[in-house]
C-alpha cells in the first residue's frame, strides 16, 4: 500500500429539520468542490433559537480528503 497524505477541513451545514440533514448538507456541498472525500466526523452540534423555538440545526463536520500527486 502506498503512503498517503490527507487534509482535514471543517465545514458547517445547516437544516431546519435535523442535525442529520445539516451534516448531509455539509458533506454534499463540500463534495461539489473537493474530490476523494474519505471520512466525515461530527465535531459539534448546536441549534439556532429565536423566540424560544428552534430555527435551525447546525452540524460542524470535519472532512478529510486525499492530496493528489
Amino acid at each position: 500500500m502506498a503512503e498517503s497524505v490527507y487534509k482535514i477541513i471543517e465545514v458547517v451545514g445547516t437544516s431546519s429539520e435535523s442535525w442529520e440533514k445539516a451534516a448531509a448538507t455539509a458533506v454534499e456541498r463540500a463534495s461539489k468542490t473537493l474530490r476523494d472525500l474519505r471520512i466525515a466526523e461530527i465535531a459539534e452540534l448546536d441549534l439556532q433559537i429565536a423566540d424560544g423555538k428552534v430555527q435551525a440545526y447546525r452540524a460542524r463536520v470535519k472532512l478529510s480528503f486525499k492530496f493528489e500527486d
